[in-house]
């Protein structure tokens, strides 16, 4: 019987046929994508510092008491409303933030027996001090005198205060607006206070 012979030439052929379809093969099925990572994504949120400061203590406060003007001289003419104002402010005497969380503490007593307490309405914001920042809080008392004032009166130079939440107080000379002894004469159960707010750096 006659031997079968193959051409090389279509073997050759059929090789490289087989070869290229493998490298297409292999090349259509390397299609995987590398992805960029995200860098928003792979940040960390870092809270800053005043978010995490440890909580302001009265000592560690400078404390002024003021009184607005008009206010200190019992000649005042007051707000229009009938009742007069003050200020209470704080500065922070370190280098380090602190955290002041509601509103301080406040007593204006007259011997053992009478007395009035500063009051606030609601939850206040948490104020982040740094070093040298201040804190104020505006407060609104009805003055011996006015009409419907009541017999309830305190007559002082000086209150007493505490920073939020702290339990240690300090007393703070009450001044009027230019910084002179002034006497602060209240009547009724509570002191009204506004929320504390920010002030100016050194004030």
């Amino acid at each position: 019987m006659p031997a079968t012979t193959r051409p090389a030439g279509g073997l050759a052929a059929l090789t490289a046929g087989l070869t290229l379809m493998t490298g297409l093969t292999l090349t259509a099925c390397d299609t995987t994508t590398t992805a960029t990572p995200d860098a928003t994504a792979t940040a960390t949120t870092t809270a800053p510092p005043e978010a995490t400061a440890p909580p302001c203590r009265t000592a560690a406060l400078t404390w002024t008491l003021s009184l607005l003007d008009g206010d200190g001289d019992g000649a005042g003419a007051g707000q229009g409303d009938g009742r007069s104002g003050a200020r209470l402010t704080a500065v922070n005497k370190g280098s380090g933030a602190c955290l002041f969380a509601g509103y301080p503490g406040l007593a204006i007593h007259h011997g053992k027996a009478d007395g009035i307490e500063g009051a606030g309405s609601g939850r206040p914001a948490a104020l982040a001090l740094p070093g040298r920042a201040a804190v104020t809080v505006d407060l609104r008392y009805t003055r011996r005198g006015t009409p419907g004032a009541g017999t309830w009166c305190v007559r002082q130079h000086e209150a007493a205060v505490t920073a939020p939440h702290d339990t240690a107080g300090t007393v703070v000379p009450v001044t009027d607006a230019h910084g002179k002894p002034a006497v602060l004469d209240a009547c009724g159960e509570t002191i009204a206070m506004a929320p504390p707010r920010r002030a100016g750096a050194g004030t």
